[in-house]
């Protein structure tokens, strides 16, 4: 479908490449754009002169939809489409990212979220429309559709529903995270915006092995796919055992984060969050190709975003080092050093210090213990030690007349669990 975008600031130059992007994410082709710096206009959000031009620009593109990378009221959106050719549609910023998100949610807990956050975005419009309907005696009161006093309670009802649900599909998740944690895994998250090639950095990061073939998996992650140049390509998270020679560890990529988005769109997908905010260690990745000024936003949002519930070290990934030279990255590194200090360049595409990566990843991670557990020799002996090479990195067994000595490395939680497995052995011999 064509479309147009539209763009009002307050004050500066309206940038309106995220938008395209978004756009282009949502199966639109842009044709043209519209932008203004002015205070907003209550009616129409752009001034009426701008929107007259919008008005010609569509009838001589044949834009069928016209997209403002600005949240509109519905009155705005009325008032919009009464000034616009006949059959263009008007979708605001948030419209189109939850239509994208519709769009990619194949998972469960990821069409909740979308239904969520569509409900979310809903009850404050539906409330709109019951009170200036009341107010005005005249249900559909400007254009706004006919109203049902019921409709509010019934938006808060599925809300809380779905809110339900979503509790329930959260405690699966966290135990399963804490079944890889007792099997002796450390948790790494991948975090960052949309298009900082996270999934292409995964991709060269991880095994062949995919852990849970019930989760959403980017198409990107097969090894004979090309990584995609695409915002949201997947809403749910992807979990891959990483390719590490010293550790057990499982990576696990979310949904990038976007600019401007509204609290209510943020807590609609908080639980795809935990996966980040649950990690052992959180790799942030940045395009180190944006300009520094992009990259500092992005760094101090999302700072404010991990820094809310996460209490894992942070680690900054400079992505795509190959598209810039060795003077713009140390300058950069520069610019950057207070929010992003020691940060790992890397190239995800190319391979480039991907070792570096791994090396920093291990040396991030929390240090295992060492224990040498002595056990008798009883008929259950053996699993444990079976269980203790699957577990932990086992350094010596020694087998005596009426013991076992094992030597070993592993997770605090796998080592206090062994001793509780020794423990019950030395009972039962007892006993």
């Amino acid at each position: 479908m064509k479309a147009i975008i539209a763009k009002r600031v307050d004050s500066g130059t309206a940038d309106t490449e995220e938008i395209a992007d978004l756009a282009r994410a949502g199966g639109y082709t842009v044709v043209d754009e519209v932008t203004q710096t002015r205070e907003e206009d209550s009616a129409l959000e752009l001034g009426e002169g701008k929107v007259e031009e919008l008005a010609a620009k569509a009838r001589r593109t044949g834009a069928e939809t016209v997209i403002f990378d600005n949240r509109l009221g519905p009155y705005q959106t009325f008032n919009l489409g009464k000034k616009l050719p006949g059959g263009v549609e008007v979708v605001d910023r948030f419209t189109l990212i939850l239509d994208i998100f519709g769009q990619r949610a194949q998972t469960r807990k990821a069409q909740l979220q979308v239904e969520l956050a569509e409900l979310r975005y809903e009850l404050p419009r539906a409330e709109a429309k019951a009170s200036l309907a009341k107010r005005e005696e005249r249900p559909g009161f400007m254009g706004l559709g006919e109203y049902d006093e019921s409709r509010e309670q019934d938006l808060k009802a599925q809300i809380s529903r779905i809110k339900d649900e979503l509790a329930k599909i959260e405690q699966t998740e966290k135990h399963r995270r804490d079944q890889r944690r007792e099997s002796g895994f450390d948790l790494v998250a991948l975090a960052g915006y949309t298009n900082a090639g996270k999934s292409t950095l995964m991709r060269r990061l991880a095994e062949d092995l995919d852990v849970d073939e019930n989760e959403d998996l980017h198409p990107d992650l097969d090894e004979t796919a090309e990584s995609e140049d695409q915002l949201f390509t997947t809403l749910g998270t992807t979990t891959r055992r990483m390719d590490m020679k010293r550790r057990d560890v499982l990576l696990t990529d979310t949904v990038g984060f976007i600019s401007d988005l509204p609290h209510w769109l943020v807590e609609s997908f908080k639980s795809t969050l935990d996966e980040v905010y649950q990690a052992d260690l959180v790799l942030l990745v940045v395009d180190v190709s944006e300009p520094v000024a992009d990259i500092r936003e992005k760094l101090v949002t999302s700072h404010d975003t991990l820094y809310e519930r996460n209490q894992a070290p942070i680690v900054t990934v400079l992505n795509k080092v190959d598209i810039v030279d060795d003077e713009e990255l140390d300058e950069k590194r520069e610019a950057l050093s207070a929010l992003a200090p020691n940060p790992i360049p890397v190239s995800g595409k190319e391979g480039i210090d991907i070792d570096r990566l791994r090396e920093r990843i291990d040396s991030e991670l929390p240090d295992w213990e060492h224990e040498t557990l002595v056990m008798p020799m009883t008929d259950d002996t053996m699993s444990v030690v079976s269980w203790l090479h699957d577990h932990a990195r086992v350094q010596d067994v020694t087998y005596g007349d009426g013991d076992v000595v094992i030597e070993f490395e592993a997770r605090p939680a796998v080592v206090e669990q062994s001793r509780a497995k020794a423990s019950d052995l030395s009972v039962v011999e007892s006993a």
